[in-house]
C-alpha cells in the first residue's frame, strides 16, 4: 500500500527477503535468523526506535511472521493479522487530550460537562485522567476554544468492524471473533506495529521438494508493476523462481460471474435480495456481524480465487496452489473452515517482490500474449467489476437486466451501511455488490504503486484484451469437473 510509510515497508520487505535467502539454501534456523537481526540491527546506535535493544525485539518478531509463524512465540492465535507489541508503545493511552490552546478559563466548561470527575487543573492548562475518561466527548464539545482534540488510534480508526483495543499497558488488541483480515490496520499503524504472518517459506519448501506449485495472480495484478508489466510478464518471472506455472485469477472472475448469475436470476424470480460472494472481508463482516442474512442472502459461489484453485486441482491432482494480490483478507480465505478445497496460501505484491528478489529474478515487458480472462473477468479488481460482470453473464444467457437495481459499495462504512438497510429491510436494490477497500481491490492494503498509476497502467493492459465473452471462454475449461459452490455441491457445466 502506497502511504508514508516508506521505512516500515521497506523494513519487512528486507526481512521477508532474506528469510527467503535462507529458506532457499536450508538453513532458516535460529542461529541464522539471529544473524538478520544484527545486520538489521547492528548498533550501537539504533536506526528506527529509541534504542537498539527494542529495535532488536521488533525485528525478532518481523522475522517470526516472515518465517510463517506467530509474532508472538508464546500466542496460539490462528489470525493472520496479529501485534508486534515492542512497536507498539506509543500512541496515546487516552483518546482525548487538552493541547495547548486551553485558555485555562474562569468558567471551566471542561470541567463542568464531564460527568465522571476527569477532568482537573493543572500548572498552566486542564488536565484529562485516562483512567477515569470514558471518552463520552462531552469536554470537547463543550470547550469554547477548541483546545480539547480526540485523538483516535490510527489502526483502530480504520478498523471497520471495531475489532481493535488495547489492554491496561496500552498495547493494541485485535479480537479475533470480529476481525475480518482486511489489513486496513496495518497500514494505519504509523509504529508499524501491526503485522501478517507471510506464508513464503512453505512455498519455497513445496517448490523444492518438486511439488507442481501454480501461481494465481490476481486481477488487480493488472497495472501494479509499471507500464508494460502484464500477465505474460508475470508468469515469466514467477517460472523462473520455480513456479510450475502461474493462472490468472480473472479467469475465476469469468467462472464467478456466470455462476452468481444463475443465481441471481433465481433470487429475481423469488423476489429475495443478494450479495455478491469475492471479498472475503464482505463475507467475514456478513458473518461476524449480520449472520441471518449471512445465511439468507450471500451468494453460495465461491470467489475467483477459490474457483481458480478447484479448477488447478482437478486438472493437476496434489498440486499446492498460490494467490498474489493486494489483499491480506486473501490469507485469511485461505485458512477458513467454511470454504472445502481452498487455496494452499496467499502472499501480498510486496511479498511475492521479496520472492522474486531473493532469486535475483526481476520484472520485464513480455510482448508475447496471454490471456485467460475476458475482460469482464479481468475488471474483477475495481469497484462495479463484480456487478458489471455478473449482468454480462446473465445478459449472455439471455436474460434481460434491464429492471435489475444495484447497489455498488467500496470501503467498510459503505458495506456496513448497505448490510444494515439489507437487515432493516430498508434496501431498495436488489443485489449488493460487496468490496471492503475503497475503489475495490485495486485499492487493496498492500497494493504496490498508487491507485491513480494503477488505474493508468490498467487502462492500456485491458485495451489489449481479446473481446470473448464470459460463457464462450469458460466452454474451453472442464467446468463439469470441480464445484462452483461453497458447499461442495456440483451443477452442469455453465450455459449448457
Amino acid at each position: 500500500m502506497i502511504t508514508n510509510d516508506k521505512e516500515i515497508r521497506g523494513l519487512k520487505h528486507n526481512i521477508a527477503t532474506e528469510v527467503c535467502k535462507l529458506a532457499w539454501e536450508g538453513k532458516l534456523n535460529s542461529e541464522e535468523r539471529e544473524k538478520i537481526v544484527f545486520r538489521v540491527s547492528p548498533g550501537p546506535k539504533p536506526e528506527y526506535r529509541c534504542c537498539v535493544y527494542k529495535e532488536r525485539a521488533i525485528v525478532r518478531e518481523r522475522i517470526r511472521l516472515a518465517s510463517c509463524l506467530n509474532a508472538d512465540a508464546t500466542s496460539d492465535t490462528k489470525n493472520v493479522v496479529q501485534v508486534i507489541k515492542p512497536a507498539c508503545d506509543d500512541c496515546p493511552s487516552s483518546t482525548y487530550s487538552v493541547t495547548e490552546s486551553c485558555r485555562f478559563c474562569l468558567g471551566r466548561a471542561c470541567i463542568n460537562s464531564c460527568k465522571f470527575g476527569a477532568i482537573t487543573k493543572g500548572e498552566r492548562r486542564m488536565h484529562i485522567d485516562p483512567e477515569k475518561c470514558r471518552e463520552c466527548g462531552m469536554c470537547a464539545k463543550a470547550c469554547p476554544y477548541g483546545a480539547i482534540i480526540h485523538l483516535e488510534r490510527p489502526c483502530k480508526k480504520v478498523c471497520p468492524v471495531g475489532a481493535i483495543s488495547w489492554d491496561e499497558y496500552g498495547f493494541c488488541h485485535i479480537d479475533d471473533s470480529l476481525c475480518v483480515h482486511c489489513g486496513h490496520c496495518i497500514h494505519a499503524c504509523p509504529f508499524g506495529a501491526i503485522g501478517s504472518r507471510i506464508f513464503l517459506v512453505p512455498i519455497i519448501e513445496a517448490i523444492k521438494a518438486g511439488k507442481e506449485v501454480y501461481a494465481m495472480c490476481a486481477p488487480a495484478s493488472e497495472g501494479q508493476f509499471g507500464k508494460g508489466i502484464g500477465m505474460a510478464s508475470l508468469q515469466k518471472a514467477l517460472k523462473e523462481v520455480g513456479f510450475t506455472d502461474m493462472v490468472e485469477v480473472g479467469l475465476g472472475g469469468d467462472m464467478t460471474a456466470a455462476y452468481e448469475a444463475k443465481e441471481w436470476i433465481e433470487a429475481k424470480k423469488e423476489g429475495r435480495k443478494m450479495t455478491t460472494s469475492c471479498c472475503p472481508a464482505f463475507i467475514s463482516l456478513l458473518r461476524h456481524l449480520y449472520p441471518k442474512q449471512y445465511e439468507e442472502n450471500k451468494s453460495s459461489t465461491v470467489s475467483p480465487m477459490v474457483a481458480v484453485n478447484r479448477y488447478l486441482k482437478a486438472v493437476h491432482p496434489g498440486c499446492v496452489t498460490v494467490f498474489i494480490g493486494p489483499c491480506i483478507a486473501k490469507k485469511g480465505e485461505t485458512l477458513n473452515e467454511f470454504i472445502a478445497d481452498n487455496a494452499d496460501y496467499a502472499i501480498t505484491f510486496g511479498e511475492m517482490s521479496s520472492l522474486l528478489e531473493s532469486r535475483d529474478v526481476a520484472l520485464t515487458p513480455v510482448d508475447a500474449p496471454y490471456q485467460e480472462a475476458s475482460v469482464h473477468g479481468k475488471r474483477f479488481a475495481a469497484s462495479g467489476g463484480v456487478a458489471a460482470a455478473v449482468l454480462e453473464a446473465m445478459t449472455e444467457m439471455g436474460e434481460d437486466t434491464s429492471d435489475i437495481h444495484l447497489l455498488t459499495c467500496a470501503g467498510g462504512a459503505e458495506c456496513r451501511k448497505a448490510l444494515t438497510m439489507l437487515k432493516a429491510g430498508t434496501l431498495k436494490e436488489d443485489f449488493i455488490e460487496g468490496m471492503m477497500c475503497p475503489g475495490g481491490c485495486v485499492g487493496g492494503p498492500s497494493r504496490h504503486v498508487a491507485e491513480g498509476e494503477i488505474t493508468r497502467n490498467r487502462a492500456e493492459l485491458l485495451a489489449k484484451a481479446d473481446g470473448r465473452s464470459i460463457l464462450e471462454n469458460l466452454k474451453k475449461y472442464p467446468m463439469d469437473t470441480f464445484s462452483m459452490y461453497r458447499d461442495g455441491h456440483m451443477e452442469p457445466p455453465t450455459g449448457e
